[in-house]
């Protein structure tokens, strides 16, 4: 399975991601395993109540939702996970999008927003571990 849990970005990574170009549109490719059940922090008024991480993580949709669309961003893809055919074979994931942001900027405007730090709690309480990659579009066509 998973060696380690990642939910939330190092400051390392995080410093990295705030030093690269801020103009160009960015997309995000998010891998996502869920707790099987959610663990919300000591005192979240949901601490008690019986959900899923995949629950928990509808909530996070839900609430930051109006603020991902302020700041133009959006889902070009979506998937299921089905199988792995390199790489480790216990590494399912339970949701994989790629969310596009018209630039760094407005994803950084996102994740300072007070309103989705408080729904980032959803997250936190949904998520065992993750993949939070940054990419730029690069030519399409018929070849690799």
């Amino acid at each position: 399975m998973f060696d380690e849990n990642f939910v939330d970005p190092s400051r390392v990574n995080f410093d990295a991601f705030k030093a690269l170009d801020r103009t160009t549109p960015i997309f995000m490719l998010n891998k996502l395993k869920f707790h099987d059940q959610a663990r919300y922090e000591v005192g979240h008024p949901l601490e008690n109540t019986p959900m899923t991480g995949a629950e928990a993580y509808a909530n996070y949709g839900t609430d930051s939702g109006p603020i991902f669309s302020r700041v133009g961003g959006s889902i070009v893809w979506r998937g299921k996970f089905e199988s792995t055919v390199i790489g480790p074979s216990d590494e399912a994931w339970d949701q994989i999008f790629i969310a596009q942001y018209p630039n760094a900027g407005a994803f950084l405007e996102m994740v300072t927003d007070p309103v989705y730090q408080q729904a980032v709690k959803h997250r936190q309480a949904a998520v065992f571990t993750s993949r939070l990659q940054r990419f730029t579009e690069l030519a399409l066509g018929n070849t690799f």
